[in-house]
């Protein structure tokens, strides 16, 4: 555990603020990583992750340091848990044609070479360049319709409004190490390595952390209303290792600037790598911000996975048929300010029941006499 913990936080985070939760005997925790020591604030500070990053969270008890790991017996969980999960879709032009192919192979894998090639050739360049909303964002989608190229997705990647869509039900994510989900009946999915924005009740971004927003291009593929089949199923949605609070050392501009990398390594042998680059998404962060927000209220704050660049093309078995996940699949997310979020791929309906819903978390705090403490 030590190993994976210093593995998990990224190489400055002596100089950093991170939030995280953790299991322990009693239940879930809220700790803290402080100076390479780890710090257990639940009861003395807050019972609730979102309730931490509203207030100060220095003082806790001491259970361990990064070189040492947390104490035997504790395991890492997602770094949330009463905020809102959230999720911006198509908010990079790359991101965005790959979803006009899924839409016109109408999820079949073999048939989206050819389209990827021809649309790109036509659109591709134009799509990048365009700021979303703008006059000339305007012309581009007349210009595309007057070539029945028009699609949904271009729509809310190039038009006013960006696609906001929630992703997964409160305390339903999982952290780093546990296993994510994939259904059984989907034959053509991939990960989406993400940067997910911490706000708080007002709105405010007071940190990030990394996010798998596990993409079933199949199911999208066949209907724009099938996301939410597609999107919310057990273990599909991975957040952590810890979020990174702003500070002087850490900041949103860092974020704008962040590198996301991914690595796949297959059981078989397959090694996939690829890269999401924050400084090519077409909606500034606080936008994407604004937009969630719009005319909703979260009154204990909402994370806010940015969307993925990254949408694999490589073939992993059959010429053409691009990639799919297998059962095995290691997928690690990684970037150097945030830290490394590591999951193994196994079938939504085999992954390990999610039975601590908001019931189960009040009853275990009010145990422990914590629950005036939320």
């Amino acid at each position: 555990m030590a190993d994976r913990l210093k593995q998990a936080l990224p190489e400055d985070h002596a100089s950093g603020q991170f939030i995280g939760r953790a299991h322990g005997p009693q239940g879930p925790c809220v700790i803290a990583v402080r100076e390479g020591r780890i710090f257990d604030l639940t009861g003395v500070v807050a019972t609730t992750a979102g309730a931490v990053i509203r207030r100060e969270f220095d003082g806790g008890e001491e259970i361990g340091t990064v070189e040492t790991g947390l104490p035997e017996g504790w395991t890492l969980l997602s770094p949330i848990d009463l905020q809102c999960v959230k999720a911006a879709g198509v908010t990079f032009a790359l991101s965005a044609i790959e979803r006009v192919i899924e839409e016109r192979a109408r999820g079949d894998a073999e048939s989206a070479a050819a389209i990827r090639a021809a649309l790109e050739d036509k659109v591709g360049a134009g799509i990048r360049a365009v700021v979303p909303g703008s006059p000339e964002a305007a012309e581009l989608k007349s210009a595309l319709i007057a070539e029945g190229m028009w699609s949904q997705y271009l729509e809310v990647a190039i038009g006013p409004d960006a696609e906001i869509f929630s992703k997964s039900p409160v305390l339903s994510t999982v952290g780093h190490g546990a296993p994510i989900g994939v259904r059984s009946d989907s034959n053509w999915n991939n990960p989406e390595p993400e940067v997910v924005l911490v706000c708080d009740p007002d709105g405010e971004i007071v940190g990030a952390t990394l996010g798998n927003d596990v993409n079933l291009r199949d199911f999208e593929g066949r209907s724009a209303l099938l996301l939410s089949k597609a999107k919310d199923n057990t273990a599909s949605c991975a957040i952590g290792p810890f979020i990174r609070l702003f500070d002087d050392s850490f900041t949103l501009d860092d974020v704008r600037q962040a590198n996301v990398d991914l690595v796949i390594d297959g059981p078989e042998g397959y090694r996939l790598e690829g890269t999401n680059d924050m400084g090519q998404i077409s909606r500034d962060p606080v936008e994407l911000v604004r937009q969630c927000l719009s005319e909703h209220h979260y009154p204990d704050g909402f994370v806010l996975f940015c969307g993925t660049l990254f949408a694999p093309t490589q073939d992993r078995d059959t010429p053409g048929a691009g990639f799919t996940h297998k059962v095995g699949d290691v997928v690690t997310i990684s970037s150097r300010r945030i830290g490394s979020l590591r999951n193994t791929v196994m079938k939504s309906r085999d992954a390990p029941a999610w039975t601590m819903g908001i019931r189960q978390f009040s009853q275990n705090l009010a145990a422990r006499g914590l629950i005036d403490r939320i």
